[in-house]
């Protein structure tokens, strides 16, 4: 029997299907674009193999990407008798994925964790829907429960990084995530999540420096993950007053790998919308992805993604925002059982909370979104992702106006400014705050 590159038994029909296998195994695991090589031996009727189609197909994250990946599971359940029980237990939760049933897959990727450590495509799945749901803690115990038998694996490294840094433990994260870099310094995600540290921890100025002295390894990546890092570089750019340095940066590496892409797209919307909160002028830029977002009205994949589609097309002034608003609320109403709490408490506030700031309704803004931001985990992405939605509701509380609304920005403003001094975005909106309540300004550089 053969074995893919971490030593997980295959059953394969087609010998050369091995190397497609890899390619998918080890690309997914490093970020790298290979991953969609499997797809090359989708006439291989391997169990393993139709799963591994399967999986690529729904990571499009679009309305039509199960039904895509329908025909491939089916085949590999069809032949799923003579696979071995990892590869039995990865197409169950491939399936289970499919059907909707993030809870029964995210149980299945925890036992293979356990039972087969060493299949680290599951675990980063499994950390992925986790990652998607809010349970950091899941992601930590996958990346924990493999580190015995695969620690010789930079990526696992790398994974163990960003699920300690989603749980605050941020010495862990970086530790982890140096070590992963010092056994390969092309380790994407472990770039990211000691990114991610230093933002958090406002070393900003040594956060910027990293991720450009790093950049130079990120070739051959996906799309997602060579475009999220250059977000992340935009980030401490906007923070550190670099404005057009960052505008620069959007237009030549974060918009326009993969335009149909979501990831992407809400890459794209989320760093406008930081532009335009930092007083940074975007000129047209709206209309170009908007132009894209137009064709996700009825996905309702991830509310996540969601909530950024609608605030792109309203931020371009597109009438679909509405539709879109209408189709949010709609779908909450039938989202599947695990997931419906997520979309009716915080999904439908925070986008009727979006919608109304983009249109310049700052109370309704206001309203929407302190309902949604104490809950807002639990649809999904990460601290400085969700970041967006609090910038969103301070922005509406500051230009509100009102001296109630005034003093809420002010305590969110130095509360945040005390844990990165050295932003000069968070330093100017602050003053402005101080000035309009007539106190004096703030001390700094």
């Amino acid at each position: 029997m053969q074995s893919d590159s971490l030593g997980n038994p295959l059953t394969v029909t087609e010998s050369a299907s091995v190397r497609a296998v890899d390619d998918f195994v080890m690309g997914f695991i490093s970020c790298e674009a290979r991953a969609v090589n499997v797809l090359s031996a989708a006439g291989d009727p391997s169990p393993i193999v139709q799963a591994y189609c399967a999986a690529l197909h729904m990571f499009a994250e679009s309305h039509d990407a199960a039904s895509n990946a329908r025909p491939f599971i089916e085949r590999a359940q069809a032949e799923a008798a003579r696979a071995t029980s990892r590869e039995q237990r990865f197409i169950a939760a491939i399936a289970a994925w499919v059907d909707g049933d993030i809870a029964r897959a995210i149980a299945l990727h925890h036992e293979q964790a356990r039972e087969h450590p060493r299949d680290l495509a599951s675990l980063k799945l499994g950390q992925y829907h986790c990652f998607n749901a809010g349970d950091c803690p899941g992601m930590l115990r996958l990346a924990l429960a493999a580190l015995p038998a695969a620690s010789d694996v930079p990526y696992l490294h790398g994974m163990a990084a960003f699920g300690y840094e989603q749980c605050h433990l941020m010495r862990e994260a970086e530790t982890s995530a140096r070590h992963a870099v010092a056994m390969c310094r092309k380790e994407p995600w472990a770039h990211h999540a000691l990114g991610h540290v230093m933002l958090t921890e406002g070393r900003l100025s040594e956060g910027l420096a990293f991720m450009q002295d790093v950049s130079d390894t990120w070739t051959e990546l996906n799309s997602f993950m060579v475009t999220h890092n250059w977000w992340h570089v935009a980030l401490f750019l906007i923070e550190l007053g670099r404005d057009a340095e960052a505008l620069a940066l959007y237009d030549e590496q974060v918009w326009g790998v993969v335009k149909e892409y979501s990831q992407d797209q809400i890459g794209a919307v989320s760093l406008l919308a930081r532009f335009e909160l930092a007083g940074i002028d975007v000129g047209d830029r709206w209309q170009d992805v908007a132009n894209h977002l137009v064709h996700r009205l009825g996905d309702h994949v991830l509310p996540f993604l969601d909530l950024q589609y609608l605030y792109g097309l309203a931020r371009a002034g597109r009438p679909e925002a509405e539709t879109l608003l209408r189709n949010i609320e709609a779908f909450a109403e039938r989202a599947p059982a695990s997931a419906r709490s997520a979309w009716q408490r915080v999904a439908v506030p925070a986008a009727r909370g979006v919608l109304a700031h983009a249109r310049g309704a700052f109370t309704t803004a206001i309203e929407g979104l302190g309902l949604a931001l104490p809950r807002l985990i639990e649809i999904g992405g990460s601290h400085a992702q969700r970041d967006l939605f609090d910038q969103i509701h301070l922005d509406a509380l500051i230009r509100k106006g009102t001296a109630t609304s005034l003093a809420g920005a002010q305590g969110l403003l130095q509360r945040q400014l005390n844990g990165q001094p050295e932003s000069r975005r968070q330093r100017r909106q602050t003053n402005a705050v101080y000035a309009a309540l007539g106190l004096p300004e703030t001390r700094g550089d």
